[in-house]
Parts: structure tokens; sequence; C-alpha cells
């Protein structure tokens, strides 16, 4: 069964990191098999290719320690490149785990002078997120954790988390910035553990934050599915709290190290089922690709994968509405009684009271009745195999 695939546009709200199609492709094992890659070229080729926006570290702009002349001429000279490519910044964020100052993280590192200096450094960025007219910041907390459970006082540490959180959210407030913060949660890599590790975690610390309306989360498939989790499941409960305020799609194969494959090229169902969630829970902020070219390929093929990324995503959408409008589909879904559960298990007007004197039914005829999910799932994957 074939499919029109349109191509990308900026109506589609494609963004990718700058640190994604720059990566030189450095691990710990090899040194970079890519030389360094222009700004300017980036925005370029991303404009060429179909995308909307771009989303950026600090220290992926504008190098760590440079001097105010310097610091001033490349935000001009970025500023021009994006007005020039039509691209527009959606996100942005602060490096807080290259530089060696933050090997014990940065908000919750043990040394008092590296969270200080750790807040300085994102308040800087965050003014320039919103000069650029970034609408979300994302905090992706890297290096906060640790290897060793003694090394690091975990009740005091999300407290020092908490105590970064409010800070920012004052500044926002009191610059009268239009920017809200996303929590992107990771188990593990690089610390051995790292601090709100899942999309649970998260919106639990959320909660406890002195202005939890300017704080949602940024979900990476890759990250939720090396904690054995369920990425579409996290990024619909994310919805369903309003608080997806960012996505970072990539693929990923179980949960081993972070492989940040193009998405769509790790675990294709459950891809299929994460922009399955995205539509139906009615997402339409950026969709931000957060990958890395692989290291056995040359500039071309950064190119080619970037594509790639926002072609699956045409693919799976295209895929996701057919599965959606199939007539089989919708009577498989009430066969499955999935609109059941939208049913109340209350009544209007009922409590504890009336369910005590509901006639209960039989339930060995309850637990005879078969569930008809697998043909539902069938179905599921027919389309995603292209065969439907």
């Amino acid at each position: 069964m074939t499919i029109h695939i349109p191509a990308p546009t900026p109506e589609d709200k494609f963004s990718f990191g700058l640190w994604t199609v720059g990566w030189q492709a450095r691990d710990p094992f090899g040194e970079a098999t890519r030389p360094p890659m222009d700004t300017l070229y980036a925005l370029e080729r991303l404009a060429s290719l179909g995308a909307y926006g771009v989303n950026f570290h600090d220290d992926d702009v504008i190098p760590f320690g440079s001097d105010e002349p310097t610091r001033a001429r490349i935000i001009e000279r970025f500023k021009k490149g994006l007005a020039d490519t039509g691209l527009v910044v959606t996100t942005a964020t602060t490096n807080l785990f290259t530089h060696p100052v933050f090997k014990d993280g940065g908000f919750t590192s043990n040394e008092r002078d590296v969270r200080r200096f750790a807040l300085r450094k994102v308040m800087r960025n965050i003014d320039l997120a919103a000069e650029v007219g970034a609408k979300v910041y994302v905090c992706w907390g890297g290096r906060e954790g640790a290897e060793y459970q003694a090394a690091k006082d975990v009740a005091t540490a999300l407290d020092r988390y908490k105590e970064a959180f409010d800070l920012l959210g004052q500044y926002v407030v009191d610059q009268g910035y239009d920017l809200r913060f996303a929590v992107e949660p990771k188990p593990n890599e690089p610390r051995g553990d790292i601090l709100l590790p899942t999309i649970g975690h998260a919106l639990a610390f959320i909660d406890s934050l002195e202005r939890p309306e300017l704080v949602g989360v940024n979900p990476e498939i890759g990250h939720e599915e090396m904690a054995g989790m369920n990425a579409a499941a996290g990024y619909a409960q994310a919805l369903w709290h309003g608080k997806l305020f960012h996505i970072d799609l990539n693929g990923q194969s179980g949960p081993k190290y972070d492989q940040d494959l193009r998405f769509g090229a790790g675990n294709v169902r459950g891809a299929f089922w994460v922009v399955d969630a995205l539509l139906s829970g009615g997402y339409d902020g950026p969709v931000h690709f957060d990958y890395k070219p692989a290291r056995t390929e040359d500039d071309d093929g950064v190119w080619v994968s970037a594509k790639a990324c926002m072609d699956n995503y045409l693919i799976l959408r295209e895929k996701v509405r057919a599965f959606r409008a199939d007539p089989a589909v919708q009577q498989a879904i009430t066969a499955a009684r999935v609109p059941e559960l939208a049913v109340p298990t209350l009544g209007a007007g009922e409590g504890w009271q009336q369910l005590l004197d509901w006639e209960l039914p039989d339930p060995d005829l309850l637990a005879a009745r078969g569930a008809a999910f697998e043909h539902l799932d069938q179905l599921a994957l027919e389309h995603l195999y292209g065969v439907r």
C-alpha cells in the first residue's frame, strides 16, 4: 500500500539542536570523524531541507570563555543567519556538563561556588534566549547526580535543585520574559544515576516549585526507553497534566546507552505510538529532533539523516492518520470496549453509598469475556507494515 508523504515545510514545526547536525562524532572510544560545523552553514542547510527552527546550548553558538566583544560579534552573526534563513529559535538551553567545573553537576554540585557559577551561566543565556525569541528553556541535568550513594545526599540535592528553579523562575518573571522551562529527564549517562530520571520524577518535582506553572517537561524517546519506560505513555501523561512544553524525538533500541539514532530508526513500533500520542493529545509545539548523525557519516550523511528524521515523522504521521480513519480499526476499537473507558465509573449523583447498593454482576461471566486486544493491535501493525 502506497501513501503520499509530503515534503517537510516550516508549518510542520520541525526543529533541530545545533549540537545534533553539528556533532563531530567524538565518543568515549574515538576522536572526531567530522570537522567543526559553522553555525551559519547549519542554519542554511536546515532551512533548505524545510526545517522550521533550531535549539542551542549557549556553548554551541558562543565558545566557553569568550570575551564580551567576541560574544557580541558572534551573536549578531547568529541573528543575521536566522533572519536570512527564516528559521526561528524554538528553544534554548545551557551547557552545564562539558566543562570540568561541572564534573559534579551544576545546580546540585556539592561545591557552593559551582552552583552559583552555574546559575549565572544560565541567567546569561536566558537573556540571549529571550533576545532571539525562544519560548521554552530546556533544562537537562546531565551531571546532576552521582556514582556513589554516599557522595550525594539526594534530599539535600533536590533542595538545591528546587532553589535553582525557583530563582530562575523569579528571574524570568522579574525580567518580563515570555519564557517557560522544560525539564528533560534521563536515568543515567554521563553520571551513574541522574536526578529526575523519568517523566514521573520530573512531574512530581515540578509540583514542589514556587511557580509550577512556568515549568513543564521535555521528554526524549531515547531517555525514556533507556529506563525501560513506554515513551508514548509518558508523553500522554505529560499532555494529561498540561505539562508537555517541548519534545525530543530520536531513535533507541532497548535499555542500553543513549544511542541518539535518527527518529524512526530504533524502536519503530514505539515511534508509531509516540506520533499517535502527540496527534491524539493535541500537541502543537515544535517537533524537535535530538539525535546524532552516525559516526560513520561524512557531511553528506549528516543531511541525509536530518532529512530522514523529518521524513520518518511524516511517514508515521500518515500511517497513524490512516490507522485512526480505518473503519475496520474503528470497529475493533469498539469491540475492545475502548470507548467504554471514557464513561465515568460512577453515574451522575452516585457515590460510595450508591455503589454499595449496586447489584453485583457475575464475575465469572465478566471474566469469560475476551478483550479483543490482539486483533486491534494486529491492525495497528498492518498499518505500520504498510499492508493496509
